[in-house]
Protein backbone atom coordinates (compact mmCIF):
# COMPACT_ATOMS: atom_id res chain seq x y z
CA UNK A 1 0.00 0.00 0.00
CA UNK A 2 1.21 3.60 -1.64
CA UNK A 3 1.86 5.84 1.79
CA UNK A 4 1.43 9.61 1.48
CA UNK A 5 2.73 10.71 5.22
CA UNK A 6 5.63 12.92 4.27
CA UNK A 7 8.86 11.75 4.68
CA UNK A 8 12.85 12.31 3.84
CA UNK A 9 15.78 11.03 3.87
CA UNK A 10 19.62 12.46 4.24
CA UNK A 11 22.67 10.69 3.94
CA UNK A 12 25.85 11.18 5.89
CA UNK A 13 29.52 10.19 6.86
CA UNK A 14 28.87 10.06 10.38
CA UNK A 15 28.18 7.41 12.74
CA UNK A 16 24.50 6.03 13.87
CA UNK A 17 25.65 7.26 17.19
CA UNK A 18 26.38 10.75 15.86
CA UNK A 19 23.38 10.88 14.08
CA UNK A 20 21.49 9.89 17.13
CA UNK A 21 23.36 12.46 19.48
CA UNK A 22 22.17 15.17 16.42
CA UNK A 23 18.33 14.36 16.49
CA UNK A 24 18.27 14.36 20.43
CA UNK A 25 19.37 17.92 20.15
CA UNK A 26 16.50 19.79 18.41
CA UNK A 27 17.56 23.33 19.59
CA UNK A 28 20.83 22.58 17.96
CA UNK A 29 18.71 22.00 14.54
CA UNK A 30 15.08 22.99 14.88
CA UNK A 31 14.66 26.03 17.27
CA UNK A 32 16.18 27.65 19.97
CA UNK A 33 13.17 28.12 21.93
CA UNK A 34 12.14 24.51 22.89
CA UNK A 35 11.72 23.93 26.74
CA UNK A 36 11.93 20.73 28.15
CA UNK A 37 13.76 17.71 27.85
CA UNK A 38 14.60 15.97 24.80
CA UNK A 39 16.23 12.69 25.10
CA UNK A 40 15.06 10.56 27.15
CA UNK A 41 11.89 7.98 26.80
CA UNK A 42 8.75 9.89 28.20
CA UNK A 43 10.70 13.28 27.80
CA UNK A 44 8.02 15.87 26.92
CA UNK A 45 9.08 19.25 25.84
CA UNK A 46 7.41 22.54 24.01
CA UNK A 47 8.06 24.07 20.48
CA UNK A 48 7.08 27.84 19.80
CA UNK A 49 7.38 29.92 16.40
CA UNK A 50 6.41 33.46 17.01
CA UNK A 51 2.29 33.64 16.58
CA UNK A 52 2.68 31.12 14.16
CA UNK A 53 2.93 27.54 15.07
CA UNK A 54 2.87 25.90 18.66
CA UNK A 55 3.33 21.94 19.85
CA UNK A 56 4.08 20.01 22.28
CA UNK A 57 5.81 16.48 22.03
CA UNK A 58 6.41 13.43 23.80
CA UNK A 59 9.22 10.94 23.47
CA UNK A 60 7.18 7.58 22.80
CA UNK A 61 10.19 5.28 21.78
CA UNK A 62 14.10 5.68 21.97
CA UNK A 63 16.28 2.74 20.49
CA UNK A 64 19.66 4.43 20.74
CA UNK A 65 21.28 4.78 17.53
CA UNK A 66 18.06 3.34 15.60
CA UNK A 67 15.18 5.22 16.10
CA UNK A 68 13.39 8.08 18.11
CA UNK A 69 9.70 8.85 17.74
CA UNK A 70 7.95 11.81 19.03
CA UNK A 71 3.93 12.09 19.60
CA UNK A 72 2.25 15.30 19.03
CA UNK A 73 0.44 15.54 21.91
CA UNK A 74 -0.47 18.99 20.97
CA UNK A 75 -0.83 21.59 18.38
CA UNK A 76 -1.77 25.28 17.39
CA UNK A 77 -1.26 26.75 13.38
CA UNK A 78 -2.26 30.33 13.14
CA UNK A 79 -2.93 29.78 9.24
CA UNK A 80 -5.10 26.82 9.40
CA UNK A 81 -8.63 25.96 9.61
CA UNK A 82 -8.22 23.43 12.07
CA UNK A 83 -5.49 24.88 14.27
CA UNK A 84 -4.73 21.47 15.93
CA UNK A 85 -4.05 19.67 12.85
CA UNK A 86 -0.97 17.60 13.79
CA UNK A 87 -2.25 16.51 17.21
CA UNK A 88 -1.70 12.66 17.51
CA UNK A 89 0.73 12.74 14.49
CA UNK A 90 4.17 10.53 14.98
CA UNK A 91 6.97 12.17 13.88
CA UNK A 92 9.80 9.39 13.11
CA UNK A 93 13.40 9.35 13.32
CA UNK A 94 14.89 5.97 11.96
CA UNK A 95 18.35 5.37 11.56
CA UNK A 96 20.26 3.05 9.41
CA UNK A 97 24.11 1.79 8.16
CA UNK A 98 23.96 2.15 4.05
CA UNK A 99 27.57 0.88 3.06
CA UNK A 100 29.88 3.09 5.04
CA UNK A 101 27.55 6.01 5.65
CA UNK A 102 24.13 6.15 7.40
CA UNK A 103 21.07 6.99 6.82
CA UNK A 104 18.83 8.78 7.89
CA UNK A 105 14.88 8.68 7.66
CA UNK A 106 12.42 11.57 8.68
CA UNK A 107 9.14 10.14 8.69
CA UNK A 108 5.76 12.40 9.78
CA UNK A 109 2.71 10.07 10.04
CA UNK A 110 -0.22 11.49 9.56
CA UNK A 111 0.96 14.62 7.90
CA UNK A 112 -0.91 14.10 4.43
CA UNK A 113 -1.88 16.08 1.16
CA UNK A 114 -5.24 15.93 2.62
CA UNK A 115 -3.99 18.68 5.56
CA UNK A 116 -4.55 22.34 4.78
CA UNK A 117 -1.07 22.52 5.82
CA UNK A 118 0.72 20.30 4.11
CA UNK A 119 2.67 22.19 1.59
CA UNK A 120 4.20 24.67 4.42
CA UNK A 121 4.80 21.97 6.64
CA UNK A 122 6.47 19.72 3.95
CA UNK A 123 8.48 22.61 2.97
CA UNK A 124 9.70 23.29 6.72
CA UNK A 125 10.39 19.88 7.57
CA UNK A 126 12.34 19.67 4.24
CA UNK A 127 14.56 22.68 5.22
CA UNK A 128 14.77 21.85 9.01
CA UNK A 129 16.11 18.03 7.69
CA UNK A 130 18.19 18.12 4.75
CA UNK A 131 19.55 21.92 5.66
CA UNK A 132 19.64 22.51 9.06
CA UNK A 133 19.63 18.74 10.77
CA UNK A 134 22.08 17.93 7.86
CA UNK A 135 24.35 20.48 9.16
CA UNK A 136 24.43 19.68 12.15
CA UNK A 137 25.35 16.03 11.84
CA UNK A 138 28.43 17.09 9.43
CA UNK A 139 29.70 20.51 10.24
CA UNK A 140 28.45 20.22 14.27
CA UNK A 141 26.25 23.64 13.34
CA UNK A 142 22.60 23.87 12.41
CA UNK A 143 20.70 26.50 11.28
CA UNK A 144 17.67 26.31 14.22
CA UNK A 145 14.85 29.35 14.48
CA UNK A 146 16.78 31.52 16.96
CA UNK A 147 15.15 33.17 20.29
CA UNK A 148 12.13 35.44 19.55
CA UNK A 149 12.90 39.22 19.57
CA UNK A 150 10.31 41.58 19.90
CA UNK A 151 11.47 43.64 17.23
CA UNK A 152 11.80 40.46 14.90
CA UNK A 153 10.89 41.34 11.86
CA UNK A 154 8.24 38.74 9.86
CA UNK A 155 10.33 35.85 7.85
CA UNK A 156 9.09 32.78 5.90
CA UNK A 157 10.97 29.94 3.87
CA UNK A 158 10.03 27.64 1.09
CA UNK A 159 11.99 24.94 -0.54
CA UNK A 160 11.77 24.21 -4.27
CA UNK A 161 12.98 21.86 -6.69
CA UNK A 162 12.91 24.43 -9.28
CA UNK A 163 16.10 26.40 -10.47
CA UNK A 164 17.11 29.80 -8.68
CA UNK A 165 16.34 31.37 -11.64
CA UNK A 166 12.55 29.61 -12.06
CA UNK A 167 12.23 31.14 -8.19
CA UNK A 168 13.29 34.70 -9.62
CA UNK A 169 11.04 34.65 -12.27
CA UNK A 170 8.07 34.05 -10.41
CA UNK A 171 8.76 35.92 -7.41
CA UNK A 172 9.10 39.04 -10.11
CA UNK A 173 5.59 37.65 -11.60
CA UNK A 174 3.53 39.71 -9.03
CA UNK A 175 0.36 39.24 -10.19
CA UNK A 176 0.50 35.73 -10.40
CA UNK A 177 1.08 35.46 -6.87
CA UNK A 178 -0.06 38.29 -5.04
CA UNK A 179 -3.84 38.56 -4.90
CA UNK A 180 -5.28 41.86 -5.79
CA UNK A 181 -4.71 44.58 -8.14
CA UNK A 182 -1.13 45.65 -9.22
CA UNK A 183 -0.37 48.03 -11.37
CA UNK A 184 3.20 48.93 -13.19
CA UNK A 185 6.25 46.91 -13.58
CA UNK A 186 7.47 44.87 -11.31
CA UNK A 187 10.70 43.43 -12.13
CA UNK A 188 13.64 45.62 -12.64
CA UNK A 189 15.34 48.24 -10.80
CA UNK A 190 13.57 51.24 -10.38
CA UNK A 191 10.50 49.95 -10.72
CA UNK A 192 7.92 50.78 -9.20
CA UNK A 193 4.16 49.57 -8.51
CA UNK A 194 1.37 49.42 -6.39
CA UNK A 195 -0.67 46.85 -4.82
CA UNK A 196 -4.66 47.17 -3.53
CA UNK A 197 -7.13 44.98 -2.56
CA UNK A 198 -10.12 46.37 -2.43
CA UNK A 199 -10.62 48.70 -0.06
CA UNK A 200 -8.75 47.01 2.51
CA UNK A 201 -5.20 47.51 1.80
CA UNK A 202 -2.77 49.68 -1.02
CA UNK A 203 0.83 50.00 -1.01
CA UNK A 204 3.22 51.39 -3.61
CA UNK A 205 6.76 49.58 -4.04
CA UNK A 206 10.15 50.46 -5.26
CA UNK A 207 12.54 47.73 -6.60
CA UNK A 208 15.55 49.03 -4.98
CA UNK A 209 17.61 46.04 -5.48
CA UNK A 210 17.85 43.70 -8.09
CA UNK A 211 20.26 40.84 -8.18
CA UNK A 212 19.03 38.15 -10.99
CA UNK A 213 18.43 34.78 -9.64
CA UNK A 214 19.87 35.50 -5.85
CA UNK A 215 17.96 39.07 -4.17
CA UNK A 216 14.73 40.95 -4.85
CA UNK A 217 14.27 44.21 -2.25
CA UNK A 218 11.16 46.50 -2.51
CA UNK A 219 11.06 49.43 -0.61
CA UNK A 220 7.63 50.51 0.55
CA UNK A 221 7.04 54.27 -0.40
CA UNK A 222 3.56 54.72 0.26
CA UNK A 223 0.50 52.51 1.89
CA UNK A 224 -2.83 52.85 3.27
CA UNK A 225 -4.09 49.99 5.59
CA UNK A 226 -7.51 50.96 6.17
CA UNK A 227 -8.19 47.93 9.54
CA UNK A 228 -5.54 49.61 11.80
CA UNK A 229 -4.84 53.40 13.69
CA UNK A 230 -1.88 54.54 12.13
CA UNK A 231 -3.04 53.77 8.35
CA UNK A 232 0.63 54.17 7.02
CA UNK A 233 2.72 51.37 8.83
CA UNK A 234 4.12 49.76 5.86
CA UNK A 235 5.42 52.86 4.67
CA UNK A 236 9.17 52.77 4.76
CA UNK A 237 9.48 48.88 4.95
CA UNK A 238 11.41 46.38 3.18
CA UNK A 239 10.02 43.47 1.69
CA UNK A 240 12.97 41.23 0.70
CA UNK A 241 12.98 37.74 -1.28
CA UNK A 242 16.45 35.86 -0.68
CA UNK A 243 17.29 33.06 -3.27
CA UNK A 244 19.55 30.34 -2.21
CA UNK A 245 21.03 26.56 -3.18
CA UNK A 246 20.70 24.35 -0.55
CA UNK A 247 21.73 20.35 -1.15
CA UNK A 248 20.12 20.37 -4.94
CA UNK A 249 17.33 22.36 -3.69
CA UNK A 250 16.29 26.29 -4.21
CA UNK A 251 15.17 27.72 -0.99
CA UNK A 252 13.56 31.43 -0.98
CA UNK A 253 13.53 33.69 2.10
CA UNK A 254 10.53 36.15 2.62
CA UNK A 255 11.34 38.87 5.18
CA UNK A 256 8.71 41.81 5.64
CA UNK A 257 11.63 43.84 7.09
CA UNK A 258 9.75 46.19 9.82
CA UNK A 259 6.58 43.81 10.02
CA UNK A 260 7.37 43.89 13.55
CA UNK A 261 4.81 42.22 16.52
CA UNK A 262 4.68 45.92 17.74
CA UNK A 263 2.84 46.83 14.17
CA UNK A 264 -1.37 46.49 14.80
CA UNK A 265 -1.40 45.24 11.45
CA UNK A 266 1.00 42.48 12.52
CA UNK A 267 -0.90 39.53 12.61
CA UNK A 268 -3.07 40.13 9.85
CA UNK A 269 -0.35 40.82 7.57
CA UNK A 270 1.74 38.11 8.72
CA UNK A 271 -1.01 35.24 8.77
CA UNK A 272 -1.43 36.81 4.40
CA UNK A 273 2.24 36.79 3.97
CA UNK A 274 2.55 32.95 5.26
CA UNK A 275 -0.48 32.36 3.01
CA UNK A 276 0.37 34.00 0.02
CA UNK A 277 4.41 32.76 0.03
CA UNK A 278 3.50 28.90 1.19
CA UNK A 279 1.10 28.30 -0.63
CA UNK A 280 -0.11 31.21 -3.80
CA UNK A 281 3.37 31.99 -4.47
CA UNK A 282 5.32 28.13 -3.64
CA UNK A 283 2.36 27.25 -6.18
CA UNK A 284 3.30 29.78 -8.93
CA UNK A 285 7.18 28.04 -8.65
CA UNK A 286 6.22 24.44 -8.64
CA UNK A 287 3.21 24.73 -11.02
CA UNK A 288 3.26 27.51 -13.02
CA UNK A 289 0.29 28.63 -11.69
CA UNK A 290 -0.72 30.54 -8.03
CA UNK A 291 -3.17 30.04 -5.74
CA UNK A 292 -6.22 31.99 -4.07
CA UNK A 293 -5.62 31.53 -0.34
CA UNK A 294 -8.00 34.35 0.53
Amino acid sequence: MTTTNFSTAILVDQSPSEVFNAINNPRGWWSEEIEGNTSNLNDEFEYHYEDVHRCKMKLIEVVPNQKVVWKVLENYFSFTKDKSEWKDNLIIFEISKKGDKTELRFTQEGLVPEYECFDICQNAWSTYIQKSLFDLITTGKGQPNGRSNAKSDYSTIILVDQTPHEVFNAVNNVRAWWQGEVEGNTEKLNDEFTYQMEDIHYSKQKLTEVIPDKLVVWLVTDSNLNFVSNKVEWTGTKIIFEISEINNKTQLRFTHQGLVPEFECYDDCSNAWGMLIQQSLFSLITTGKGKKVF
